[in-house]
């Protein structure tokens, strides 16, 4: 019996727009709070280096004032992949109820040795010369329950200062707190990079103390997202988090230093001078190459987060982790 060449056509479309229906590339919108910091930001602003960029995925930053409006993002579907901090993801978990949320990969570590490390400054010509001086006074904080945030409040309370009663604090954009520290606004801001390298900032104001000095080494940023997410879309997270170390590697070998620096200037708006001597270097955060936590840090960052009472329990980091797939795709890059 003979098939029509339009009958046998139509046959053959069916299976055909089948295929093309699930071979949509994933939507994947991932959080940022810094610029060229949060990697997020340029992510793939160096071409060719993604091999499954709009193939399996499609990517988006998004930025966002502090990692606690993360959460929010997560819970409404509006966000893929959080960049939460040690100081977030407690809240996540007990305060939003997403019990499900999971760390699929490491993004920046702050005070981890050898690299650097946020500090918390203080104008040149004030009277503050300890951080007991600060009762009193006005200070900045990006957002409450912000990884600086808790950092800032473990130092307060060491100090024996109750952050509720003896401080007045303030949030405030990066950006913004310089300007503020001039105008007598506040008397104590957290510099974070690249903000923490303008040229103006480092004249006029010092660090009291430092990230490393409230914290140790601590978890600054890493990727979080939904469980159901990652089981719907397996294969194309794998394949995001190859091109993700892609990147990091990029991004952090010295011969590609010039270019990287190119890449911020262009995005940030700033000069090359901010950068050039810091950003993918033992200057900047700390970026593991292939993706990993660093597990014990996290726990001892969340363990005081719950001492100031910012958690309601302890928390264990271990239940939500999911490495496997950001360990898949280190393999692949072997």
């Amino acid at each position: 019996m003979r098939i029509s060449i339009r009958l046998l056509a139509g046959l053959l479309a069916v299976p055909l727009a089948v295929g093309v229906s699930r071979a949509e590339p994933v939507k994947i919108r991932m959080a940022y709070v810094v610029p060229v910091t949060n990697l997020s930001s340029i992510l793939f602003a160096k071409e060719g280096i993604a091999q499954h960029l709009g193939k399996t995925y499609q990517f988006e930053a998004l930025r966002f004032q502090g990692t606690p409006p993360m959460i929010t993002a997560l819970a409404t579907g509006d966000l893929e992949i959080g960049l939460l901090a040690f100081s977030t993801i407690g809240l996540a978990v007990q305060n939003a109820g997403m019990s499900d949320a999971r760390i699929i990969a490491d993004e920046i570590r702050d005070g981890a040795p050898g690299y650097y490390t946020n500090s918390f400054v203080v104008p040149n010509d004030s009277a503050i010369k300890t951080v007991a001086d600060l009762k009193g006074k006005v200070v900045a904080t990006n957002a409450t329950g912000s990884a600086v945030d808790i950092a800032a409040r473990a130092m307060f309370s060491r100090a024996g200062l109750d952050d509720k009663k003896d401080l007045t604090i303030v949030e405030a954009q990066f950006p913004n707190m310089k300007a503020m520290l001039k105008e007598k606004k506040i008397a104590f801001a957290p510099a974070v990079l690249p903000f923490s390298e303008d040229s103006e900032l480092l004249a006029a104001n010092h660090a009291l103390f430092t990230q490393r000095d409230a914290m140790g080494t601590s978890e600054l940023g890493f990727l979080v997202a939904r469980g159901e997410f990652l089981t719907k879309n397996h294969a194309a997270m794998v394949d995001f988090l190859e091109d993700y170390l892609r990147m990091i590697r990029w991004y952090s070998d010295p011969a590609n230093h010039a270019e990287a620096v190119e890449i911020a200037v262009k995005f940030s708006k700033l000069p090359a001078a901010v950068f050039d001597k810091w950003v993918f270097t033992k200057g900047d955060y700390y970026r593991d190459p292939n993706g990993i936590p660093d597990v014990a840090a996290l726990q001892s960052n969340v363990d005081q987060q719950q001492k100031l009472g910012f958690l309601k329990a302890k928390l264990e980091v271990k239940d939500y982790l999911d490495l496997s797939l950001v360990e898949e795709a280190a393999k692949r890059l072997k």
